[in-house]
């Protein structure tokens, strides 16, 4: 009988006087066997913990040592596009006016928020953190980033016309350029940077990768990357063949930039944003809840 009355308690949802009713006992008697039942282990109750957005923001600010956060509950379709609002309020909260300048660097995660709104802050300058790929997929166009970020927050766009890799001798050639001198020097002045974060590339049978320069396929230990400038989980930059031959505002750059915010809702990531915020390439994060439950779950206990 014990059996049954847990049953129909905790599985069909029947009150004890219910229950009593049924099997023609008092409803002390169902007390009393359901008691039982939780001694002998038939019944486990277990409270679960729920930690809301708020405190999740405040756990990664404290262990990261970020400057700012924001933690969104992750939707059912567009969680990418979700860290729009809560990004367009770090950006509102830096107190950029006229004249600032906000870099944009590439990704899935840039291309969504700046899809789905960015906030007014007219004559904003938005300037591109690296050149272009020669890569038909949209996450990869991000002139065109900078272009409608200008556009909705009312600024001036900068393009950087030109490849983010080639040989060193049209890099000099390409930094020689007027035009190109007046976007890197922009880097130099940032007040804002919007990040991603890179996965790992995982070699292809053949030894490469499909957006990987030979040598890339040696950062074995590499966790993730910002701007392709690759990072281990403790924070450590690995250097490869190619970044030499780079276009991008540099790992220095970004941590001489008073906010820089990575935006990334993706938990396989999570070894890859720890090691950008311990690089100091990014001091603030915009991210959902399961990702940052992924980035607390790898993080050290208090």
């Amino acid at each position: 009988m014990m059996h049954m009355v847990a049953k129909l308690h905790y599985q069909s949802d029947m009150s004890q006087v219910d229950i009593a009713k049924k099997l023609g006992v008092s409803t002390a008697t169902v007390s009393r066997l359901l008691n039982k039942a939780r001694a002998a282990g038939i019944v486990r109750i277990e409270v679960i913990e729920l930690t809301s957005p708020e405190n999740m923001t405040a756990d990664l600010i404290q262990r990261l040592n970020l400057k700012n956060a924001a933690v969104v509950d992750t939707p059912p379709t567009n969680v990418l596009g979700a860290l729009a609002a809560p990004l367009a309020s770090l950006l509102l909260q830096a107190g950029l006016k006229a004249g600032s300048v906000l870099g944009i660097g590439w990704g899935r995660a840039v291309r969504e928020v700046t899809l789905s709104g960015l906030p007014r802050i007219p004559g904003i300058l938005t300037v591109a953190l690296n050149g272009g790929m020669q890569q038909a997929a949209p996450h990869f166009q991000i002139n065109e980033f900078v272009r409608l970020a200008a556009e909705q927050m009312g600024g001036t766009p900068y393009f950087l016309h030109a490849p983010y890799i080639s040989s060193a001798e049209l890099r000099d050639a390409f930094l020689s350029d007027q035009s190109v001198k007046e976007i890197t020097s922009l880097w130099h002045r940032l007040d804002v940077a919007i990040v991603g974060v890179g996965l790992t590339h995982a070699p292809s049978a053949g030894g490469e990768t499909s957006t990987a320069t030979p040598g890339e396929q040696a950062l074995s230990q590499a966790a993730g990357d910002v701007l392709r400038h690759y990072v281990t989980e403790a924070g450590e930059i690995l250097h490869w063949e190619g970044e030499q031959r780079m276009l991008a505002a540099s790992g220095e750059q970004l941590r001489n930039t008073p906010l820089t915010i990575g935006v990334a809702a993706t938990p396989e990531k999570a070894a890859g944003i720890i090691g950008a915020v311990r690089s100091g390439m990014i001091n603030s994060l915009v991210t959902d809840v399961n990702t940052a439950q992924a980035i607390l779950d790898r993080l050290p206990a208090d």
